[in-house]
This record gives C-alpha cells, structure tokens and sequence, in this order.
C-alpha cells in the first residue's frame, strides 16, 4: 500500500481467518520502506508527465514494488503466500471522467515475485460510474464494526459507518497531503504531534475560505485526489501570504472544524457522542486530535500502533481475499457504482 502522504510503501504480512460467519486477521509482519527523495519528486510530479512517461513510471515502480516486497518475504522468512495483494500507488483519480490510474499493477508484478497477484482495486469500480474511493469501508464493515464511525487521517480524510443498512462513507478533506507539504517547507518530513501547527497563529479569514470551499456542500459518494488540492487548495494557502506555521495552526483547524461537522450533522442516525476509530498518520497528530474533541463531543478510540499505521494494508489484502474468494469487495453505497461487485485483477506467474 502507498498513500498520497507519502510516507512510504507499507508492507503487512496477514493471516485471514473466517469462521461462524466473521473474519479474523493476525498481523504477524509489517514494515513501513520510506520513499527516497527521487520517489518523493517523482510521484508528486507524475500527475504532470506524458502518456509515455507515466507508462515507464508505472514500469519502473513495478519494479520498485518487486524488489521491496522481495526483501520483505525474505526478510521476515514468510514461507506460505497465498497472494500478493498490491494497492499501488494512486498517480490519477477524476471518477467524474472515468479515469483512475495506480502504478505498479502490472502483471510484471507476479512474474517478477513468482506469486499470485491481487491488484488495480479501482478501475472497475470507476467504470460502473463509481467513485473508485473510498474502498476501504468494506474491511471497516467486516473487521470493525464495533464502532460507530472508522475514520482514517491519512492523505486525505475518510470515514465510514452504517446508516439505514447501508456502508455510507466518502473522503472529508485533505489531512497529511498538505500537512506534510508546509511542514517540508520547515525542514521536517512531517509535523510531528501538531507542534508545529501548535506553534502557529489561526487566521481566520483563510479559515472561512477554506471552510467556503463548494465540496463541502457536496453529498456523498465523493472523493478527492491530488489534481482537486492543487486546483483549490494550495492556491488559497499559497495567496494567504502568512508563514509555514500560521498555514498548519490554520488548516490544523479546518481539518477538525471538517471532522467535527461529520458526527453531529443531524442527517447522521449516530449520537454526537458516537466511537470513532481514529488510524492513519493522523491519528498521532495530538494537537489535530486534540482541537477535534475540542469541537465534538465523540468518544475517540485510537487502537495500536500496528493498526494505526497498517490498517489500510491490511484492508486491502482483505479486498484480494475477498476477490480470490468471488466476493463483493466493493460497496455501491459507498461509491455510487450500478452495483456492489468483486473489483480488482489477478495476474498469475
């Protein structure tokens, strides 16, 4: 799995089990491969790149995904694979004009690893008029259904829930793809527990822009992408002409004035004091986490560390498993696809 954050390419050796009718996981291995500052540039600009760049991209970081999922199986002496199940990394996602591309999918991949391949999880569903996104609330309806909400701060916002008997989820806003972003431009990789934000001073008239923004406004299914943050977001930070620190304390609050508004909107059959299970890089950001149960009163749940920082990896090996199996991997309700259906591709060696 990699995700628009950036952070790396996560790797997770899971044991599913299914009996009385419920499934299980064993996390038994995980590794976080951080991207070199080569990856970093190239990903980030690959939204930008020809036809044919992107295709020897998509070679070359199949490659990439090759070699480090090698040192991982070797590493970690996993001697029994039933699939690799491979995410990518997402370069395009316009739902709106049937396009979504993830690289590292190729069927390279299982010739290379001499293993069963399980990948391209969104094309499908984006060509049944879906969203291709969020795909990962079919594993929060399985794996944690416990709670009311299963939110992820990652990239971008997401979460997750049942209403009327359906899986309703959608992405919220961007989180650590702009984050990180201003944090760079201080000299660290991220901000670690919101202390830069923390640091920094709220401007209010950026904060009303940027909670102005017409997404917001959208019912769901919806979903963002890189292209959408660059367009819309970035140039209202960028023209706010106040420092690195004011740009984080600021959007810091916007992401939780976001959150906050989707666990007491009255449209929602959840009490505002509803568990919301709080993964991604995200959830380590105290002072994120600490300015949204300021603004809410929801009971938050932050699990361990290896499902915190994994859990999107380990949903996505459920997605193969469940495509191994022939089984609806992909939720209609929550895309807006024509129909639930068993998305993604198996490639053989």
């Amino acid at each position: 799995m990699s995700g628009t954050s950036l952070d790396g390419i996560d790797l997770a050796e899971i044991v599913f089990t299914y009996s009385e009718e419920k499934w299980n996981f064993e996390i038994r291995a995980v590794e976080t491969v951080p991207y070199s500052s080569f990856w970093k540039d190239e990903l980030r600009e690959a939204i930008h790149y020809s036809r044919e760049k992107l295709e020897r991209l998509d070679f070359k970081y199949t490659e990439k995904l090759s070699e480090e999922i090698s040192k991982f199986i070797k590493k970690h002496n996993i001697l029994e694979i039933d699939a690799i199940c491979s995410h990518g990394h997402t370069i395009l996602h316009r739902p709106e004009k049937r396009l979504t591309y993830q690289i590292g999918n190729l069927p390279r991949l299982s010739k290379m690893l001499g293993q069963t391949v399980v990948c391209d999880f969104r094309m499908q569903d984006v060509k049944l008029g879906g969203q291709g996104a969020p795909l990962v609330p079919i594993g929060d309806r399985l794996l944690f259904s416990k709670y009311n909400y299963c939110l992820n701060l990652g990239g971008f916002a997401n979460c997750s829930f049942e209403k009327n008997g359906q899986r309703i989820a959608f992405d919220i806003c961007p989180v650590n793809i702009v984050l990180n972003k201003y944090a760079e431009k201080l000299g660290k990789d991220f901000d670690e527990d919101g202390k830069l934000a923390a640091s920094g001073k709220l401007d209010e008239a950026l904060l009303n822009k940027l909670n102005s923004i017409s997404f917001y406004a959208e019912k769901p299914p919806k979903s963002l992408g890189l292209e959408w943050v660059q367009a819309t977001v970035f140039p209202l930070l960028d023209a706010s002409n106040i420092s690195s620190e004011d740009i984080l304390r600021t959007f810091t609050e916007h992401i939780a004035f976001q959150l906050s508004k989707q666990f007491s909107d009255a449209s929602t059959p959840l009490s505002n004091h509803a568990s919301v299970f709080i993964t991604g890089g995200g959830a380590y950001n105290s002072f994120l986490i600490e300015r949204l149960k300021n603004l809410t009163a929801v009971e938050v749940i932050i699990p361990s560390p290896e499902i915190v920082e994994y859990k999107e990896a380990l949903i996505f090996g459920l997605l193969g498993v469940l495509k191994l199996r022939d089984e609806v991997n992909c939720l209609a309700s929550v895309t807006g696809a024509s129909r639930d259906h068993s998305s993604g591709k198996i490639f053989f060696p």
